[in-house]
């Protein structure tokens, strides 16, 4: 059964701790490379067109921002890495910021590392979900854009990225921002890991 959102909504932006809302919530946090399809995702989740601005240039989203969702958890924007058009001393900011971000928040229940399907995991993807755990943060793996291959194509690639990685196929959730598949599976791993 699907998760029924009543209510999501931007709470705030923030570079460094002191900006960060109250832990008073379960956490759960979206990185993944420019470009990915996160906004997009953390959008077609929540049901809302435009809660998170999406863009066609990488490197959009350059500070951490909040959304509450059904005043009972946060989803947390983390800025794109990889390529972005951005200048390099903003992208030198990101690790530090993200980094402070990951160790400081004692209600962050799970990271979603979004990845697209075709590309598969790249080396920051990989370093990504291989930190999780170090923050005690629990990864999800999601692909986006699963809707650009047909059925067939798609399990394959499950099978052959989670042989890659050494997991479980079913650890691995395939997703369609446009046509909306994964998103009920995403919500059970989320509100699972938050105890919701």
């Amino acid at each position: 059964m699907a998760w029924r959102i009543h209510n999501a909504e931007f709470v705030t932006s923030a570079v460094k701790p002191e900006g960060f809302p109250p832990p008073d919530r379960p956490e759960v946090a979206f990185g993944g490379r420019s470009n990915v399809g996160k906004s997009s995702l953390i959008n077609s989740l929540v049901q809302r067109k435009k809660l998170v601005k999406t863009s066609k240039r990488p490197g959009r989203t350059q500070t951490i921002n909040f959304f509450n969702v059904n005043d009972a958890l946060y989803a947390v924007d983390l800025p794109g890495y990889g390529f972005a058009r951005v200048p390099d001393e903003v992208k030198d900011a990101w690790g530090p910021m993200i980094e402070g971000y990951l160790s400081q928040r004692p209600n962050l229940r799970a990271m979603v590392v979004v990845m697209d399907l075709r590309r598969g995991v790249e080396e920051d993807d990989f370093e990504l979900i291989m930190a999780a755990p170090i923050f005690g943060i629990q990864p999800i793996m999601v692909f986006t854009k699963a809707d650009k291959l047909s059925r067939n194509k798609r399990q394959q690639r499950r099978r052959e990225l989670a042989r890659d990685i050494e997991a479980d196929p079913g650890e691995l959730i395939l997703f369609s921002s446009t046509e909306g598949f994964g998103r009920d599976q995403l919500w059970k791993r989320i509100l699972y890991l938050c105890g919701i």
